[in-house]
């Protein structure tokens, strides 16, 4: 089975929420599970913290990460092969809450950030094209360092965002028909193969090997800031594609 299937079939798999209330756990088959996914949550805290520059404090960051595990664990039920994808996104979803909950981004990056994205739309269509990284870095007049943060903020809201519209394809309380599993198979399959394959491969180091931008640019041999701007550019694909199915 080829990376698209694969993903597409997780995600869908964990779309389909269990439609009735689970059995809880006892104390001790929580503290097994919560243990048994310690790794997944440690994985994610790291990939997360360095594209926020240190915004909230790595334990706890840990400890509403595991919040969340435990939060999938008790809607979810007993753990089976689709729950560590269902469990990445709560996981996922609830250290970004709190990011949002304590705006770590103060208004004067926000403010910086709006007025450089202005400034590459206005640089795009002047040249009629996409412009490379140089041509941003030249144009705008930055330095390579600043360049690179307006990318990692520009991802990491991105990237909430996304988060968000796939956090969204779980949230039901009772369980989609399958017509409704098929369509959102189906969504995340035409979102993935819009992707070019450099793209798709950044998705899945991303989503699937929860990689951080470093360790996906090692990989690739690509800068940071080129895998951001792949990361940007797929995201951007499969929003639009799922926003519209």
């Amino acid at each position: 089975m080829g990376y698209v299937e694969e993903f597409t079939d997780a995600y869908a798999e964990s779309y389909s929420e269990h439609g009735s209330a689970p059995a809880p756990h006892s104390l001790a088959d929580e503290q097994k599970h919560l243990m048994a996914y310690a790794p997944l949550v440690k994985r994610i805290v790291r990939q997360l913290n360095s594209q926020i520059a240190g915004a909230i404090d790595r334990d706890d960051m840990e400890q509403i990460g595991l919040m969340g595990l435990l939060e999938a664990l008790r809607r979810y039920g007993e753990p089976d092969a689709a729950f560590g994808s269902y469990a990445s996104l709560r996981v996922r979803g609830a250290i970004l809450d709190e990011l949002r909950r304590q705006d770590w981004r103060p208004r004067a990056v926000r403010q910086q950030s709006h007025k450089l994205r202005d400034a590459v739309r206005a640089l795009t269509r002047k040249l009629g094209r996409e412009p490379s990284e140089q041509e941003i870095i030249s144009g705008l007049n930055l330095t390579a360092d600043a360049y690179q943060a307006y990318l990692m903020d520009e991802n990491a809201e991105l990237i909430a965002s996304f988060d968000d519209l796939l956090q969204d394809s779980v949230s039901n309380d009772s369980a989609p028909s399958p017509e409704e599993q098929l369509m959102v198979r189906r969504s995340l399959e035409q979102a993935l193969r819009g992707l070019d394959e450099r793209e798709q491969r950044v998705v899945q180091m991303y989503y699937e090997f929860e990689l951080s931008y470093k360790e996906i640019a090692a990989v690739l041999d690509l800068t940071d800031a080129r895998v951001c701007q792949l990361n940007k550019a797929a995201l951007n694909k499969m929003k639009a594609v799922l926003q519209s199915a």
